[in-house]
This record gives C-alpha cells, structure tokens and sequence, in this order.
C-alpha cells in the first residue's frame, strides 16, 4: 500500500463514522444500547484515544491528546465507570479530524521509518504498519458505530 492510501484510509474511516452519528440526538450518541458496552461518543473518543497510542507511543512523538482521553476511552474503560464529565462532543470530532492532518504532518514523509519502540503488541516494524494497524482498528470501530447508529434510531 502507497504512504498516501494508508493515510487518506485513515481519514476516509472517520468521516464514515462521522456521517453515521451526524443525525444523530446527544441522547442518541449516549446512549449505550442493550448487548453493548458502549456508546457513540465513546467509540468516537476510544477511536482517537488508541490511534494516539499506536502513532504517537510506537512511532516515538510526543502527544498532545489530553490525558484524560485514555482515562474515559482507553481500552477497557466504558461509560458505566465513567466519573466525570468525559471530553465534550464536540472535543472528540474535532479530535477525530484533525488527528489525520497532525499524523500526515508529523508521519507522512516517514512511512518508512523503523518504529521507536520495537517491543509493540503488533509487532510493528514501521511506521506504515503502525498506519495500517490504525486503518484495522478505525475499521472494526466504524463498523460498530454504524450498527448502533441504526439500533439508537429505532
């Protein structure tokens, strides 16, 4: 896969995420539907919250995602043992989006680059596949936020 196509992957994944809880009510993109963990918003965040973890931790830059964000939508974590107000609506779209920008910024000419830690669950050795991890996770998530988009409209 060319450096762009993983990028622009990337990128093509959340916007379908996006358009499948843009009609969506607050209420709706709470809500945790029955047989699930999790809500849309947390999806959302979750989405931004590992890919931040992948790129940035594997691929040696520093984050600027807000700690809270692993706190709230980290692996493991749900809206049920949520304390606190998570980050707003609004925060994580805007996440979402511009995480593709500041990654082609800080990555796009670097595809090639060995990762900085070497020790990684997936065994990445590049930073293309840490792009290509990303483009399975984004993928797996888009498809759970557009089944529960179609259950919350119900």
């Amino acid at each position: 896969m060319s450096d762009q196509f993983n990028i622009a992957l990337m990128g093509k994944s959340r916007q379908s995420m996006l358009k499948a809880a843009e009609s969506l009510t607050e209420e709706q993109r709470t809500m945790v539907p029955a047989g699930f963990n999790n809500s849309i918003h947390w999806q959302l965040g979750h989405v931004v919250a590992v890919a931040e973890s992948i790129l940035y931790g594997f691929g040696g830059q520093p984050s600027e995602l807000p700690k809270e964000y692993a706190a709230f939508f980290g692996p493991g974590t749900k809206p049920a043992d949520w304390t606190g107000q998570p980050p707003a609506w609004e925060d994580v779209v805007s996440r979402l989006q511009q995480q593709v920008v500041h990654a082609r910024e800080t990555f796009g000419s670097r595809m090639d680059s060995a990762v900085a830690v070497k020790e990684n669950f997936a065994k990445a050795e590049t930073i293309q596949n840490l792009f290509e991890l990303v483009a399975y996770h984004d993928g797996s998530h888009e498809g759970m936020v557009k089944a529960m988009a179609r259950i919350v409209q119900q």
